[in-house]
């Protein structure tokens, strides 16, 4: 892909982003809360540690932000039976109801764009769906990767 194609590309996926972190307001969680509580409604419960790793930031500001969630109502930490050393964070049935209800007002909207399109434009974005799962996939496993690499290395 040229450099010009790669900055068209980068900027469409920002316009995309800003409308997707704007849609939902339901439970008035930051991004960084919303993100760490969508991953624990994907991938199940996690150490801090993976989810520091995962969401990209200290394990300090991952344990501050897991406390905020635990106050709140919408994560909660049980000790890992793997290992008893450990503890799971894992999504409260109230941070689930708050998932889910970000991921309704979401869907409204963008139904409401891509019913705003013409055919082929709508038509052209659901094609999209499937290699914009795959970038997003790649990106995860990139970010784990260099996560490895980082720490075989110090």
């Amino acid at each position: 892909m040229q450099n010009e194609e790669v900055r068209r590309v980068v900027s469409a996926l920002e316009g995309v982003v800003r409308l997707l972190m704007t849609a939902a307001t339901a439970g008035e969680l930051s991004l960084p809360a919303a993100s760490v509580l969508g991953r624990l409604v994907r991938e199940g419960p996690q150490r801090l540690t993976e989810l520091a790793i995962a969401e990209r930031v200290s394990q300090p500001a991952m344990t501050q932000l897991v406390a905020r969630l635990e106050r709140e109502g919408f994560a909660a930490k049980h000790a890992d039976h793997s290992d008893g050393r450990a503890v799971l964070v894992a999504i409260t049935a109230r941070g689930r109801r708050v998932v889910d209800a970000r991921r309704r007002e979401r869907a409204t909207v963008m139904g409401e764009l891509l019913s705003a399109l013409d055919d082929r434009d709508g038509a052209a974005v659901v094609a999209a769906v499937p290699a914009l799962h795959r970038l997003a996939e790649a990106s995860e496993l990139a970010a784990r990767r260099s996560h490895v690499v980082a720490e075989v290395g110090a």
